[in-house]
Formats: C-alpha cells, sequence, structure tokens
C-alpha cells in the first residue's frame, strides 16, 4: 500500500493558445496521475522575458526566477508542447533557455509530451534540448501524439482510446521515475 503523499510535479504548456489542445492534455494527464502526482499546470511562459545572457545573473528577472523556483520545488515536470514550423515554439525554447546556465533540470525527472498535427521534428528537439540541460527521461516518459486535436476535447477528456491508455501509461513510468529519483536522494 503507498502511503506516500502525491509528489508535487510541475507542467507546462508549450503553447500559449488560452484553451489549447496542449492545454486539455495536460488537464488530463493531471487528472490521470491524481492520487499519485500533484500536477500544477504553470501557464506563464509567455510573461518570461526575451532570452539575454547580459540578463541572466544574480538576482535573475522576476517572472524568470519565479519560474526556476517552481522547477526547482517540483520533483518533476511535464511538458506538453506543439509544434511550430517543424521545432518547438519560440516562448517555450525561451523559457527552457533560461535554465542552461542553471543546474535546476540536473537529473530532474521528466515527462515529454508533444502533441501536434504530426510533432516529430519538435519532439527530437524537445528531447535534444531536455539531455542539453541533463534532465532524468526514458522512453516511457516520451510521447508523441499526432493529430491531437481530433483526440481532444475542450474539456481536457481524451477522446481517442488509444491516446488515453498511452496517457495512462506515461503517467505510471512518469510517477515510477520520480519515485526511484526520490529514493536515489
Amino acid at each position: 500500500m503507498n502511503t506516500m503523499p502525491p509528489y508535487h510535479v510541475l507542467a507546462i504548456s508549450g503553447s500559449t493558445r488560452k484553451n489549447s489542445a496542449n492545454l486539455q492534455l495536460l488537464k488530463a494527464f493531471a487528472a490521470m496521475a491524481a492520487g499519485r502526482l500533484n500536477v500544477e499546470i504553470y501557464q506563464a511562459i509567455d510573461t518570461l522575458p526575451h532570452f539575454n545572457p547580459d540578463l541572466d545573473v544574480t538576482p535573475a528577472p522576476p517572472a524568470v526566477q519565479a519560474f526556476r523556483d517552481k522547477i526547482k520545488a517540483a520533483a518533476g515536470v511535464v511538458i506538453c508542447t506543439p509544434e511550430y514550423v517543424f521545432t518547438l515554439p519560440g516562448s517555450l525554447k525561451n523559457a527552457l533557455e533560461w535554465m542552461v546556465s542553471t543546474t535546476i533540470f540536473s537529473g530532474k525527472p521528466v515527462a515529454l509530451i508533444t502533441a501536434s498535427a504530426m510533432g516529430d521534428k519538435a519532439h527530437e528537439a524537445l528531447q535534444l534540448v531536455m539531455k542539453t540541460i541533463e534532465a532524468r527521461f526514458t522512453a516511457a516518459t516520451r510521447l508523441l501524439v499526432r493529430g491531437v486535436k481530433g483526440k481532444v476535447d475542450d474539456g481536457g477528456n481524451i477522446t481517442d482510446a488509444a491516446t488515453r491508455a498511452a496517457v495512462a501509461g506515461l503517467v505510471s513510468a512518469f510517477a515510477g521515475l520520480i519515485s526511484s529519483n526520490q529514493s536515489n536522494q
């Protein structure tokens, strides 16, 4: 019997649209993870200043520091992003660039979801960026959802059985990765 309280997880939508399919997928992820993961959805990547190494000093700009603090406090991070012009959206890339000079993601368990019309190139790019900042993920904590708009509704419900099963598997694998990471600390 699991007596551990749910792990706190920060979920980041790579889309800045108010009711994007990526946000709805994160809501579905959070609902499926209830009891195992306490998911906080961060929706402010569009408020971060443009990355500028001259501003990457201590203290960091307030919005950047608040974002870094949320990531640092989380047991894990889940990122769900669309693909824009065969890569990551600029706002998500910008948010991740603010992490490069830190060790905040080093060894941090992450789940990576790319949910778009196709998504292959953004999925590759996201994995490369996360490897570069030393985030910890496995094949089981990565998911590519092609044709997402036909698989998730505006209420955060996954309407496609195969996608629902894939997200449920991702939740379990991610919770396991976080648990093993906590045991090793």
